[in-house]
């Protein structure tokens, strides 16, 4: 067990890009929020399912530390978690509390992931 007594509030003023399988993944910083940039829903899935067993030790060392992290899917705010993530029934019912989930975020990122996949069509047609 991780002893996190004495973590001090963290700032992180870097940007850095991450690498999941071959898939490029920017990582934004505004000091105390740090936003993940996944470029589609494929990638996003697999994230979460590989992050899962961490999920609750990342999230008590964001909150202690004060940092957030906003998971985004092409641009849409899908998940939440650390010291700003409020997580209600269902985080709860889909087993990822403390993190917050964004129903409105996802449907979003369904949405252009619909909208891309259409473009990529129209343009073998074109």
């Amino acid at each position: 067990m991780t002893d996190y007594a004495g973590a001090a509030p963290l700032s992180v003023e870097t940007d850095l890009t991450l690498s999941v399988d071959g898939t490029d993944i920017p990582l934004r910083s505004t000091g105390d929020r740090l936003f993940v940039e996944v470029p589609n829903l494929r990638t996003a899935i697999r994230i979460a399912r590989d992050g899962e067993r961490a999920t609750d030790r990342l999230s008590t060392l964001l909150a202690v530390t004060d940092l957030t992290v906003e998971v985004r899917v092409r641009g849409a705010t899908v998940a939440v978690a650390g010291a700003d993530a409020v997580a209600g029934p269902l985080a709860r019912e889909l087993g990822v509390d403390p993190v917050e989930v964004r129903v409105g975020g996802g449907v979003a990122a369904a949405g252009r992931e619909l909208l891309a996949g259409g473009r990529a069509l129209a343009r073998l047609f074109e």
